[in-house]
């Protein structure tokens, strides 16, 4: 039993150490840009997570190119993808309802981040998205990488001028 204890005890430690260091959040510094809740467990303001323009930064970044029914041309877009941002927040659930600025709402199935490398887009071609350009975030799916995402059902979940995630179980 007393070499399981000396196993055992530092182990605990050591996981009580990074579960709490994993259950912080940083405060934005500038203007919130996103908040996410619901089912989620990594917060920082009344039971959601808020974030401004550098948290998301902070989290890893993706690029696609990719062509859509909005926009001349391939345009590239980056930012985090929606799967890493859920699980910075510890975000638990089946469907995400994404809400826009002008209350505009759709739903996502949990899978679509599982099974695609959908973004929650910071930046086209390089520079921040105002309002006017659909802005300041914009879901964009791989629609170039996976030409079965180009109909109607992914095209009314792209959702622009994200303001909140809702986690939904």
């Amino acid at each position: 039993m007393t070499g399981f204890l000396r196993f055992f005890i530092p182990f605990a430690v050591a996981l009580s150490t990074s579960v709490a260091t994993a259950q912080q959040l940083d405060q934005p510094q500038d203007t919130v840009i996103l908040s996410v809740s619901g089912e989620v467990s990594v917060t920082n303001a009344d039971g959601a997570a808020q974030f401004d323009l550098a948290m998301l930064d902070a989290l890893d970044q993706h690029v696609t190119d990719v062509e859509t029914p909005w926009h001349d041309g391939a345009q590239q877009f980056s930012g985090p993808r929606i799967i890493d941002l859920l699980n910075a927040v510890g975000a638990t659930g089946s469907e995400l309802r994404f809400v826009a600025i002008n209350d505009y709402a759709a739903n996502m199935p949990w899978a679509d981040t599982e099974s695609f490398d959908v973004i929650l887009a910071t930046r086209q071609n390089g520079n921040t998205m105002s309002v006017r350009d659909k802005g300041p975030l914009f879901v964009i799916y791989p629609f170039n990488q996976n030409p079965e995402l180009r109909n109607e059902v992914y095209y009314g979940r792209s959702v622009w001028q994200v303001k909140e995630i809702q986690v939904l179980p």
